[in-house]
């Protein structure tokens, strides 16, 4: 089963995002800032990573650029879920290096479906 960090501040939305995953099927762990996300990573590396980009401590544009300059992380998928839904933040998001970017509010297929495509691609 697949495993997946979801990276989010909100708990309310951390708990959203966590069960449509669990719903469908995949293993799906969390965490509530950059920082926490990067120590758990290191125990214990997740097949793929759903993360806001507004959060304390680390926001998500650093967490992503830090795993994808990371020789053991670079290849991790990573989805960029934001309320920061303008085009300049998709196009930063994938600059930073998210193989997606997903504004909220955001349909649950398209999460899923998000997630699931990116893990096949991985594979």
């Amino acid at each position: 089963m697949s495993k997946v960090l979801v990276v989010e501040d909100s708990p309310p939305q951390r708990e959203m995002i966590s069960s449509l995953l669990k719903n469908s099927g995949l293993n799906v762990t969390s965490a509530s800032d950059g920082v926490e996300a990067l120590e758990q990573i290191q125990q214990d590396c997740p097949d793929i990573v759903v993360l806001d980009i507004v959060m304390p401590r680390m926001n998500g544009y650093e967490l992503c650029r830090r795993l994808k300059d990371n020789p053991k992380t670079k290849e991790l998928p990573v989805v960029m879920c934001s309320t920061k839904g303008e085009e300049f933040d998709r196009y930063w998001g994938l600059r930073q290096g998210a193989n997606a970017y997903i504004a909220k509010p955001f349909q649950p297929q398209e999460l899923v479906g998000t997630v699931r495509k990116l893990l096949r691609n991985s594979n």
